[in-house]
């Protein structure tokens, strides 16, 4: 599924479903950006920013993508996002192992809905952890962030990634890895698109794992 949306002098954005991500484009007078995002880290209720339509990770963080409000029309709009929504439920059910119903049917909450009530930084994190820790998704995580991302840059967030590995059940370390996280500021969306696992550790878990 893809929607293409186009503004007169603001450039142009395309979005496509494929699979488990959503990859996007979007060409500027004076840049063109592509990304691909993962359908498992994305929090399926979208914020409103007049005239974008945000989507965020499902820990806090910037935008990983905006769209624009009813482009290219209404009802191309809204297609593509109850779609993008459902989806985002479906794979982040598939991921954490859970069975998940299919999104509500109708378009109005598309846009008017309220948005998310994030935490604050590290808020009351460690409270709220009661899944068990798999070290060998957390180990497969730092594999890949060390691979694609420069390791120095997300330095404190990796030690706190290893220190978590070698002690799971350490609330202390976990709370760390929390506050470590909320200070990687933009660099988030780059950590949960190549460790989702991540998304899962920190989530305030919607779904009642």
């Amino acid at each position: 599924m893809k929607l293409v949306q186009k503004q007169f002098l603001k450039g142009r954005r395309e979005f496509e479903l494929t699979d488990d991500v959503v990859n996007f484009r979007i060409k500027t007078p004076l840049k063109e950006e592509k990304l691909t995002v993962d359908l498992s880290i994305l929090n399926p209720e979208p914020v409103v920013n007049e005239p974008f339509l945000e989507f965020h990770s499902r820990v806090k963080c910037g935008p990983l993508f905006s769209l624009w409000i009813d482009k290219p029309n209404s009802k191309e709009f809204n297609a593509f996002v109850d779609q993008l929504k459902q989806r985002a439920r479906q794979a982040y059910g598939a991921f954490a192992g859970l069975k998940t119903g299919l999104a509500p049917a109708g378009l109005a909450g598309n846009v008017y809905e309220e948005p998310p009530d994030f935490d604050e930084p590290g808020k009351n994190r460690t409270e709220k952890k009661s899944r068990p820790v798999s070290t060998e998704r957390i180990e497969e995580a730092i594999q890949m962030l060390e691979q694609h991302l420069d390791a120095e840059e997300i330095r404190d967030f990796l030690t706190a990634l290893k220190a978590l590995k070698a002690e799971p059940g350490n609330e202390m370390i976990f709370g760390q890895l929390a506050k470590t996280f909320d200070d990687l500021g933009p660099r988030q969306g780059a950590v949960l698109t190549y460790a989702p696992y991540v998304s899962l550790l920190l989530s305030d878990d919607p779904f009642g794992f």
